[in-house]
């Protein structure tokens, strides 16, 4: 006799989710259809779990290679909870596998914009990039679609979940560099990070220095070779109030050249922000030893020195 059934909406998408974890695509899919029909004959308005199920629904889909049927969930999912992000991702794995580059590219950087740390959507638009430029050349972005403005309450929705929904970015900076790290960039990969570079600096000009961040990370999946880029996005994380991960950036700008005085100044501010003063001195020294007369680094080691007191 075959199992019984579960009667609710969240044991039917209980029992979906460990079909799929089984690999039991169909099955899961199956689970999730009766769950949406439950939840419709209920009559209840419940958009947040309609859009998990329609979600679910469509890495079924993804998983089965329907690619169509998941563009189609994923919409449904994010017309009922707009800019969630697994639905973006799936949608944009759907197009990306139906060589629908320029809307994979708009769901990629849609994501960026809610989490700009996401690996799987940085690798995204590291691999649309290639294609868009390839396909459509150098004047490749004139043609995208419009890219939604994500609201600001979308953002803080996302940040606000239990660390488990967003382990995805947590790899976020190791995958940039272990992406990276064992390939010798080509030299289109190097005329690529450089324009993306370049992209980045004149949004820091505009003080635009959260998609700054976007345009230098980027540029670093093509090559992280350039020190000064690692220490363009340091300033950029300084701005935000993001010295931790300004500390970061710094440290492997130094790692590509030791004499880099942006990075050691701006890991010093990093970390006289976040009271290790110390470690904010040695770089201060480290800086005048090879500037002796940079007249910002002098100030700040007086600044740093009266906190000492």
């Amino acid at each position: 006799m075959a199992p019984k059934l579960p009667d609710s909406v969240e044991g039917l998408r209980a029992a979906g989710n460990q079909s799929f974890r089984n690999g039991q695509y169909a099955e899961a899919s199956a689970l999730y259809c009766r769950a949406l029909r439950l939840l419709q004959v209920r009559g209840s308005s419940d958009p947040e779990e309609e859009s998990v199920l329609y979600s679910n629904r469509a890495a079924c889909h993804l998983k089965d290679g329907n690619c169509t049927d998941c563009i189609k969930d994923c919409t449904s999912a994010l017309a009922l909870v707009p800019f969630s992000m697994k639905p973006l991702l799936r949608r944009a794995s759907a197009y990306e596998a139906l060589e629908k580059y320029p809307l994979a590219y708009v769901d990629y950087k849609t994501v960026l914009q809610i989490d700009n740390s996401v690996a799987s959507a940085l690798e995204g638009i590291n691999r649309m990039t290639r294609a868009l430029m390839d396909s459509l050349g150098p004047e490749w972005r004139l043609k995208l679609p419009s890219i939604p403005v994500v609201p600001v309450s979308a953002q803080k929705r996302w940040k606000s979940l239990p660390s488990g929904n967003n382990k995805d970015s947590t790899k976020s900076k190791s995958k940039e560099t272990t992406t990276t790290k064992n390939k010798v960039p080509s030299a289109g990969d190097v005329e690529r990070a450089r324009v993306l570079k370049e992209e980045g600096n004149e949004l820091v000009k505009k003080g635009n220095h959260k998609k700054a961040i976007e345009k230098y990370s980027e540029s670093l999946l093509f090559s992280n070779l350039e020190s000064t880029t690692y220490s363009n996005r340091a300033l950029c994380h300084l701005a935000l109030n993001q010295d931790k991960e300004a500390v970061k950036d710094c440290t492997e700008a130094l790692k590509l050249d030791g004499k880099n005085v942006k990075a050691l100044y701006r890991r010093a501010q990093a970390y006289k922000a976040l009271k290790d003063y110390k470690s904010s001195l040695a770089d201060i020294s480290s800086l005048l030893q090879i500037e002796p007369r940079n007249g910002p680094a002098q100030k700040l080691r007086q600044e740093v020195n009266q906190k000492l007191k």
